[in-house]
C-alpha cells in the first residue's frame, strides 16, 4: 500500500526512487561494444541468438515484412497513428530554427547555418510493451529537422519479427531502414557501423540498463539524447480533485516498470486518503498489476503539504519527468514551475495524453536532469555552424585590437596573423 506522509518526513532527494542500480554492467557492455566493432554483423547475430533467443538470417526488416504488418493492421489503429503523427508534426514544426546572416559593419558579414545531422539512429525497446508511440516521437522531429536518413533498431520477437504495430508506426513516421537488433549491441552498431547497420551521428531513444550504459560509453563517438532512468510522475492536486482520476494517473506510470516512481503531493488530507483507497481498488483491474503493485508499494508516496505553494516548491526541487497540475487554475501556477520535463495542466489532461496524442514530445529528462535538460526536440537533430567574413579594409579597422588582445594572452603568433595582412601591399 502506498505511504502517506507529511511534508518534511521524507527528504526531497528521497521522494523519487533514483538510487544508482547496484548491478554494474559497464564491463559487460564494454565487451559487447568491442565485439561489435571488431566482428560486425557476426557479433550482432550471435548476441541476438543469445539474448533474444532467435536465430536470424538477416538483420534488416524487409519490405515484405513491412507490407505484411500494414496489411494486417487494424484500420482504426492506423487512423490513430496518423492522427498522433499529425499532432506531433504540428507541435514540432514550431521548433524549427532558421539560419541567419548579419552585417554589423561595412565589409563584415557573419552568421550561423543550421544543418541537420547526416543520419539519425532510433532505439526502440522490445520487452512486454511495443512502444509504437516512441517511434513517432523520435522519428518525426528528425524528419522535421531535415535529417536525410533515419535508421531504427529494435529487438526481434521470438518469431524473428518486429512487432507489427512498431513497423506500422515506423512507416507512418518515415523511418528509412529498420534492423532487428537490440541491447548494447544495437547501440554499438549505430555508433560504429557494421556490414548491415550504418553508422549514425545521433542516437535517441530509451532502453534498459545495458542500453543506457552503452549510450554512455559511445558518447563522444556519436551524440546521444540522454541517459534515461525509470519513469516518474509527480501529481500536484488540490482537495477538489477527483481521487479516481489522480489514482489512475499515478498507475499510468507505475505500470511501466517496477522501478518507476508515482508520487502525489497535495494540500488535502482527505484527498490523500481517498487516493490511497482508489489505488487499492484500481490495482486489481490492471493487466500489469504485478508491475504496478511493486512500483506503488516500493516507490509510491503521498505527501501532504500545508498549501499548494509548498507543493510546487517540491516539484521544483525534485524536477520530475512528468508533472501534473491537477488544480482549479493551473495557469496561475505554470510560471512558478521551473524544473519539469513536461507539465500537464488542469483536471482533464492526464499524462497519457502526452504519451500518445497531444503532440509535445514524450521523450523526457528523468532522474532530476530536468534541472538542466530538455525534452527531445528538433534541436536534437541539428547542429549549428558559424561563418565570418571581413574585407581587407574591415580587418584593418580591428587588427590592432585583435593584436592587443592576443598579446595580453601571450599569443604573439595570433597577433601577427591579424596585423600582417594590414602591413602587406594591397
Amino acid at each position: 500500500m502506498i505511504r502517506i506522509m507529511k511534508m518534511g518526513e521524507v527528504a526531497p532527494e528521497e521522494i523519487f526512487a533514483r538510487a544508482v542500480p547496484e548491478t554494474d554492467v559497464s564491463a559487460a557492455v564494454r565487451e559487447i561494444i568491442a565485439e561489435v566493432r571488431s566482428r560486425g554483423d557476426a557479433a550482432l547475430l550471435e548476441y541476438t541468438e543469445r539474448f533474444d533467443k532467435v536465430k536470424l538470417d538477416s538483420l534488416a526488416v524487409s519490405q515484405e515484412e513491412m507490407q505484411e504488418a500494414l496489411d494486417g493492421a487494424d484500420p482504426e489503429f492506423l487512423r490513430v497513428l496518423h492522427r498522433s503523427a499529425e499532432n506531433i508534426r504540428y507541435f514540432h514544426e514550431a521548433q524549427k530554427r532558421t539560419s541567419f546572416v548579419l552585417t554589423p559593419a561595412p565589409g563584415v558579414t557573419m552568421g550561423q547555418r543550421v544543418i541537420p545531422v547526416d543520419r539519425a539512429g532510433l532505439y526502440v525497446p522490445g520487452g512486454t510493451a511495443p512502444l509504437s508511440s516512441t517511434v513517432l516521437m523520435d522519428a518525426i522531429p528528425a524528419r522535421i529537422a531535415g535529417v536525410p536518413e533515419v535508421v531504427m533498431v529494435t529487438p526481434p520477437g521470438k518469431d524473428g519479427k518486429v512487432h507489427p504495430s512498431v513497423l506500422c508506426a515506423a512507416h507512418v513516421a518515415g523511418v528509412d531502414r529498420i534492423f532487428k537488433v537490440g541491447g548494447a549491441q544495437a547501440i554499438a552498431a549505430l555508433a560504429y557501423g557494421t556490414e548491415s547497420v550504418p553508422r549514425v551521428d545521433k542516437i535517441v531513444g530509451p532502453g534498459n540498463v545495458f542500453v543506457a550504459e552503452a549510450k554512455r560509453q559511445v558518447y563522444g563517438q556519436v551524440s546521444i539524447d540522454m541517459i534515461a532512468g525509470p519513469s516518474e510522475i509527480l501529481v500536484v492536486a488540490d482537495g477538489a480533485s477527483d481521487p479516481r482520476h489522480v489514482a489512475a494517473d499515478l498507475l499510468s506510470q507505475a505500470e511501466h516498470d517496477k522501478l518507476a516512481s508515482a508520487v502525489l503531493v497535495t494540500d488535502s488530507d482527505a484527498l490523500a486518503q481517498a487516493v490511497r483507497d482508489e489505488l487499492e481498488r484500481q490495482l486489481p483491474l490492471l493487466e500489469r498489476e504485478d508491475i504496478a503493485r511493486v512500483s506503488i508499494d516500493r516507490n509510491g508516496k503521498i505527501i501532504v503539504t500545508d498549501d499548494l505553494k509548498k507543493a510546487v516548491e517540491v516539484a521544483n526541487e525534485i524536477a520530475p519527468e512528468h508533472l501534473e497540475l491537477c488544480v482549479e487554475q493551473p495557469f496561475d501556477w505554470l510560471n512558478e514551475v521551473r524544473h519539469a520535463g513536461s507539465v500537464f495542466m488542469g483536471r482533464n489532461c492526464p499524462e497519457a495524453l502526452g504519451d500518445y496524442l497531444a503532440g509535445p514530445n514524450h521523450t523526457l529528462p528523468t532522474s532530476g536532469t530536468a534541472r538542466f535538460a530538455s525534452p527531445l526536440s528538433v534541436d536534437d537533430f541539428v547542429k549549428k555552424m558559424q561563418f565570418t567574413y571581413f574585407t581587407r579594409e574591415a580587418l584593418g579597422d580591428v587588427a590592432q585590437d585583435v593584436a592587443r588582445f592576443a598579446r595580453a594572452e601571450g599569443l604573439t603568433a595570433h597577433a601577427r596573423s591579424a596585423v600582417i595582412r594590414t602591413e602587406e601591399d594591397a
